[in-house]
């Protein structure tokens, strides 16, 4: 399969950015081709403009819309990695599906729509997260955004199965082993993707 890997930290040599290499590694392993969008590299601008709304009038997309959609049409299957600001994705990136994950295109506008415009595809999310387990489940945190981006976010647009990584404890590597065990789980997610 081919696989777009969206990634957005404005630092590559992050955690997030090992995260991504090692899931990478793992999907290249499994006979997968990756592609990369790194959004901050290469200066995707996030901001929905006045000229965005011409989806709603049966218009043509500005170019680099375009340019992100035929990335997605091309791959057999998506991975996006962001690290967990404020118990959501970075602002980078919702900017991404705001304008990329667009109405005609990704899905039909309308009232209570039905279906997708997008054929499915599987998508796994590496978050790093420096919340801890008992932060994420006092709060319900988890919960939230696995049901928010599921169901009201990708499930919208017809991709599936999505498989949702919280890689909770990730902001220090403290030695208790959990950036190694981030990384395996990611270099798994790499291996297994469309299995």
């Amino acid at each position: 399969m081919h696989v777009l890997a969206v990634f957005c930290h404005p630092r590559r040599d992050s955690f997030s950015g090992a995260v991504l290499d090692r899931f990478a590694q793992g999907a290249r392993e499994a006979g997968h081709s990756v592609e990369v969008a790194d959004l901050h590299a290469e200066g995707f601008d996030p901001v929905f403009k006045a000229g965005d709304f011409i989806q709603f009038e049966g218009g043509a997309m500005p170019p680099d819309v375009l340019a992100e959609q035929a990335r997605v049409e091309r791959c057999d299957a998506l991975a996006f990695v962001f690290p967990i600001w404020w118990y959501g994705m970075p602002a980078m990136f919702k900017g991404w599906l705001d304008r990329v994950w667009s109405n005609g295109w990704a899905y039909h506008w309308e009232h209570d729509p039905e279906g997708s415009l997008l054929k499915p595809r599987p998508c796994t999310f590496l978050c790093p997260t420096g919340a801890s387990p008992a932060m994420m489940q006092r709060g319900g945190y988890g919960a939230d955004l696995d049901n928010l981006w599921r169901r009201g976010v990708l499930g919208y647009c017809g991709v599936k199965p999505i498989r949702i990584e919280l890689l909770l404890d990730a902001a220090f590597d403290t030695g208790n082993g959990a950036h190694a065990a981030h990384l395996e789980t990611a270099y798994r997610a790499g291996r297994e993707i469309g299995a």
